[in-house]
């Protein structure tokens, strides 16, 4: 066969058999699996209004580490940002190669020759909600005044009196508190009149940090930040529900306000999350807990401790009581049987994450608790409507 047979066998394929048609593959690109991602951490940024943050289980964390990974990426950026609607994204990523990128990376005026320049911070969104202001930084002139707290905060933390926690929600942040903004530590020294500015409370709070410097940022801004890069420092744990700093002789101890976890090895307990049981006591947490494995109220099995409070001068079980109405649309709602095969229902233990339990109590020794309720199903304190 000749090229000229071939060519007229080409011509007469009225079937198209010998036509070669381009296969189209049904797998996914990189370039779609990057847009389905970044849609993923788009879609969480707007049903929870934050950005993902780590510590807030797996599913979160994953969220956290690809939008840190997509920021530091310039070829990420490039194909991801026509897409990014609500600004996640840097405009670019600038390469360090020598000294004067370094100078010119300097954002902050951390290197230029004005000594109070490390005191105002630049390139920061300005507040939406008072665009008239924006907080910056500057010396603390009374910091003296408050050293002795952070050097206590520390030692709490060194000692396991307190503890770090991923930061929850914008209700956590109250006067008296501490904080961890991006490694430094802050103490939240007041806290101005709330009100409410687009749909939400806010506040103009004072912040102290530990380098000495101090920020008269709003509530929802600190809020905001801590949820990119800050974490909770829990209470003292040997702190008093009430009169912290003036405890005498005079003063009645009433009992103990306890929180506990059930060391249960049934399936239908261990594989309940963030489940405590608020309770109150008369005697020592530790003695009333002894023979927790053979009392329906603690579920038939051991239980150990998480925190406890002693008080002094107040009804702990009115504020038990309050504290289960509170919680109450979590209640566990499980039947337990006794040793005589008697069917209990206890009613002490909820369905929330141990640092919103906190919260509650702090609510309700400063009477705020009245305009706040608990989520179940987002498992954290929200705004009464």
């Amino acid at each position: 066969m000749d090229k000229n047979d071939l060519l007229r066998l080409v011509a007469d394929d009225d079937m198209g058999l010998l036509q070669v048609r381009q296969k189209v593959s049904g797998a996914v690109t990189a370039d779609e699996r990057l847009v389905a991602s970044f849609e993923e951490i788009s879609r969480f940024v707007k049903e929870n209004g934050r950005e993902p943050s780590a510590g807030n289980g797996v599913q979160e964390h994953r969220l956290y580490a690809r939008l840190k990974g997509f920021r530091e990426s310039k070829e990420k950026i490039e194909v991801l940002k026509p897409l990014d609607a609500l600004r996640l994204l840097p405009d670019q990523v600038k390469e360090i190669k020598t000294i004067n990128d370094i100078f010119d990376d300097d954002d902050l005026g951390i290197l230029n020759d004005d000594a109070e320049s490390i005191f105002t911070l630049k390139h920061i969104p300005k507040e939406t909600t008072m665009p008239d202001y924006v907080a910056q930084r500057k010396p603390c002139k009374d910091f003296a005044e408050f050293e002795d707290r952070f050097k206590q905060c520390q030692s709490d933390l060194t000692s396991g009196k307190r503890q770090l926690r991923p930061f929850a929600n914008e209700q956590q942040i109250d006067k008296g508190y501490f904080f961890v903004l991006k490694g430094v530590l802050l103490y939240v020294a007041e806290v101005g009149e709330r009100e409410m500015l687009d749909g939400k409370r806010n506040a103009r709070l004072r912040c102290i940090f530990e380098n000495g410097t101090e920020s008269d940022m709003l509530l929802r801004s600190l809020s905001a930040e801590l949820y990119k890069d800050g974490r909770r420092v829990t209470e003292n744990g040997d702190r008093l529900l009430a009169g912290f700093d003036n405890i005498t002789a005079e003063d009645q101890e009433s009992g103990f306000i306890y929180v506990l976890r059930s060391l249960s090895e049934k399936p239908e307990i261990q594989s309940v999350h963030n489940l405590y049981k608020i309770g109150f006591s008369r005697v020592p947490v530790e003695e009333r807990i002894k023979n927790a494995a053979e009392e329906p109220t603690y579920l038939m099995a051991p239980v150990k401790i998480v925190t406890a409070y002693q008080c002094y001068n107040m009804n702990p079980q009115k504020l038990e009581l309050l504290l289960h109405t509170f919680f109450g649309s979590s209640c566990l709602n499980i039947d337990v049987f006794d040793g005589a095969g008697q069917r209990h229902t206890p009613r002490e233990w909820f369905l929330a994450p141990l640092d919103v339990i906190e919260q509650a109590i702090h609510f309700l020794l400063n009477g705020e608790i009245v305009d706040y309720r608990y989520d179940p199903e987002r498992q954290e304190i929200v705004g009464r409507n």
